[in-house]
């Protein structure tokens, strides 16, 4: 993700920094269904996030010579991974609620319920 707006890349190289960023996005995504999932709080999703966001760094790093330790680029990394890593938490947990227990609450959204009463 660091470097993707500012560097000129062509051909083979920005497909496969593009399909680093998807399957970043979909790690985050697949991290926050798997807290939902195992019926987690919401700080475990941060902590997951917290170390992908690293994973990611080093990836950049090490494909692309991104700069390893960078707080600007980590923690636009940090909180793009965890908008994704939040909406799988979120919309898992949704499904949760309203399927198990289906007398109580009623889905308002995608990413919401309420009470039936």
């Amino acid at each position: 993700m660091q470097g993707l707006f500012f560097e000129p890349d062509t051909g083979v190289r920005m497909v496969i920094r593009g399909l680093v960023v998807l399957i970043g996005f979909w790690t985050a995504w697949r991290a926050g269904k798997a807290a939902a999932e195992n019926w987690s709080n919401y700080p475990l999703v941060v902590v997951y996030t917290f170390l992908l966001a690293w994973v990611m760094q080093f990836l950049h790093h090490a494909l692309f010579n991104g700069p390893m330790l960078s707080a600007f680029f980590y923690v636009i990394d940090f909180v793009l991974l965890l908008v994704f890593s939040t909406v799988g938490f979120r919309y898992r947990r949704t499904n949760q609620m309203v399927n198990n227990y289906y007398w109580l609450y009623e889905k308002t959204s995608a990413f919401s319920w309420k009470d039936k009463h």
